[in-house]
């Protein structure tokens, strides 16, 4: 794949999930219930089998970024982003799961019923994530793992929590005689499990390893001619212990934490003027030990104790003399963290996977809803909400939020508005089946009658997206999630680059911003980002689409419908992010967009100083209109 964006450029292959196909075996009993008085208990229990061979080997022939399209005609080795796996083998996800719940539905009186639960879960882990243990040459369990929850540097196979009850609670409440309204909420936990793409990215160093390019500030010259880096390998291998940790780039947490949820909700309905109903309701969810992305034996060499500074206008040589920090005696210690370097773990990025990821959603919820009358239903519905999070996504599925943190060792700094988090959505849809002919004779109920109309109209705030860089700003040999300096007195949504200043012996001392004026400057290597995770909003929805459709009674039993349906249908152009660009999905999706052959174009869309920064007509499909036929035939 070569793809060329904006002053950037990328080659290598899509580094995305692998195909597969999973087989389930199960059997269980499920739904016995029991019946006395005003109680109706229900249990049922269940046991499943997934068998799952795959084989996947991420960047087998390499993935390298370039912020400059001259340092790839040069053949210099990447700026913005290197890796190379090694390895491959067969990888089995089979898992053994056993699920059993019990539940009671209590009638108390006529107006009041309470619902109680209980469930209980237990998955194991997959069977080739134990091949961690392959690995336990390389145990330092001296060494406490930042961020993982207290957990030692062992490489022994994980072991499934077997602790994971989720209680359920819930009421339904009808005040009056009257039957017209309803108080109802609830209480509950509901468990994940962890995906493959886990497992069969994180093999041990005695079947295969990842190599990263090692300075992303240094560029080496001959770097594709000479092979880039290195790949190839297979099977198992004995590794002495120094090569081992030399070659070690995953980690699994011996003690596996499954992600949750903790739901809530509070909620009235109302039915009023016979055919309509209103409800509004509060919700709200948190989740818990989510999966997160992490570099555990790096750290970052930029504080703010220790950067170089940018300037917003130019300083005098004197000035500049008299900087003492420098961008080599920033990078002079070595990003790797002393303890891992001691203990031979300082050749490639140590990869975990592990539970630091959190979210909370509160959300206020109201809907207006018309009974279908003489041909006429409609629904109108407003969500007002906020998501925060300190992560979303846990791999390389979109360049808008990145996957890992910005400082490895800080997950604090990551909190922010989530890129999922929709302040404002409104929808209003309706279904009309046109009343005229309906009492006709055949020839003019079904030619010219039978004609039905459903549009719906969307409005929906804006995903939020970071700016980036798209340098190591902060010296951890990684720039996936280095942000940029915020400029609270620039003019809104524009950005600029920055000029590297020298002293007079020629080292970088700090940087001057292009534009002065800009909200977001580049943060150079060794200067510090001072924006926030999520704070450059894309553009809002703002869609009305249509479905028509057309029946022909044939007799009683054989009916026939044709219809149209009208995505976008004013084919008002929506420059806004989905994960199927191009596909006409993007107004009807939350999901951030995809890598992919435009990956480059979207971080360029998010690194100030670029052609295309915040400019979503350069990078986003316009979600122009589609149609879509279609046919039923019912008998």
């Amino acid at each position: 794949m070569l793809d060329l964006g904006g002053n950037g450029l990328q080659i290598g292959p899509d580094s995305q999930a692998p195909q597969f196909t999973i087989q389930n075996l199960y059997q269980g009993v499920d739904n016995v219930s029991w019946t006395k008085g005003s109680h109706t208990l229900k249990f049922g229990g269940e046991y499943r089998w997934y068998i799952s061979p795959q084989s996947f080997t991420q960047r087998q022939r390499g993935d390298y970024n370039y912020n400059s399209t001259q340092l790839f005609l040069e053949d210099f080795s990447p700026d913005n982003f290197g890796e190379r796996s090694a390895g491959s083998i067969t990888y089995y996800g089979n898992q053994k799961a056993v699920y059993w719940y019990a539940n009671d539905n209590w009638k108390v009186n006529s107006h009041l019923a309470l619902n109680l639960g209980i469930r209980y879960e237990y998955t194991t882990i997959s069977t080739s994530e134990a091949q961690q243990a392959l690995n336990a040459i390389s145990n330092t369990p001296s060494i406490i793992v930042p961020g993982a929850v207290n957990q030692r540097l062992v490489f022994d196979a994980p072991r499934a929590p077997k602790n994971n009850w989720a209680p359920r609670v819930g009421f339904a409440y009808s005040p009056g005689s009257s039957g017209n309204t309803s108080i109802r909420a609830g209480f509950g936990l509901a468990y994940d499990v962890l995906y493959d793409n886990i497992g069969i990215l994180a093999v041990p160093p005695q079947i295969g390893a990842t190599h990263d390019v090692p300075d992303l500030n240094t560029q080496t010259p001959g770097f594709l001619a000479g092979g880039g880096l290195p790949g190839g390998g297979s099977g198992i291998q004995v590794l002495s212990e120094a090569d081992a940790r030399a070659g070690t780039s995953n980690w699994i947490p011996p003690q596996v934490k499954w992600p949750y949820s903790i739901n809530w909700n509070l909620g009235e309905q109302h039915s009023f003027a016979k055919d309509f109903t209103a409800e509004i309701r509060y919700v709200g969810t948190r989740g818990v030990h989510l999966d997160v992305q992490n570099r555990i034996n790096r750290r970052s060499l930029v504080s703010p104790q220790a950067f170089l500074p940018t300037f917003f206008q130019q300083p005098s040589q004197a000035e500049l003399d008299a900087l003492t920090t420098t961008l080599a005696g920033l990078k002079a210690p070595g990003s790797f963290i002393p303890e891992f370097a001691n203990a031979g773990f300082d050749v490639n990025n140590i990869v975990a996977d592990s539970p630091n990821g959190y979210s909370i959603y509160h959300g206020l919820q109201t809907q207006l809803t018309r009974r279908f009358r003489s041909g006429l239903m409609f629904q109108a519905a407003y969500t007002y909400s906020r998501t925060i999070d300190n992560s979303t996504a846990d791999f390389f599925s979109t360049s808008l939020t990145p996957r890992r943190p910005q400082d490895f060792q800080n997950w604090d700094a990551e909190r922010s508005v989530s890129p999922l988090s929709r302040t404002h959505r409104f929808t209003l849809a309706a279904v009309y089946d046109l009343p005229f002919f309906k009492n006709g004779n055949w020839l003019m109920r079904n030619i010219v009658g039978n004609w039905g109309f459903s549009p719906i109209y969307t409005y929906e705030s804006p995903q939020w997206a970071t700016v980036q860089s798209a340098v190591d700003s902060n010296l951890n040999r990684d720039s996936a999630g280095d942000r940029a300096i915020l400029n609270p007195s620039g003019v809104r949504g524009t950005g600029s680059g920055v000029t590297a200043l020298l002293n007079t012996a020629g080292d970088t001392v700090g940087y001057l911003a292009n534009n002065p004026s800009a909200q977001y400057i580049v943060a150079g290597p060794g200067a510090l980002a001072t924006s926030s995770r999520n704070t450059l909003p894309t553009e809002p929805t703002n869609d009305f689409s249509l479905a028509t459709y057309k029946d022909i009674s044939i007799t009683e039993r054989f009916k026939f419908r044709f219809g149209a349906q009208f995505a976008n249908l004013l084919n008002h152009p929506q420059y806004i992010p989905g994960s199927n660009p191009g596909q006409g999905l993007g107004v009807n999706d939350v999901t951030s967009f995809l890598t992919g052959p435009n990956s480059t174009s979207y971080l360029n869309y998010l690194t100030p100083g670029n052609a295309i920064f915040n400019n979503p007509k350069a990078v986003f499909a316009s979600n122009a209109r589609s149609i879509a036929l279609v046919a039923k035939f019912t008998f």
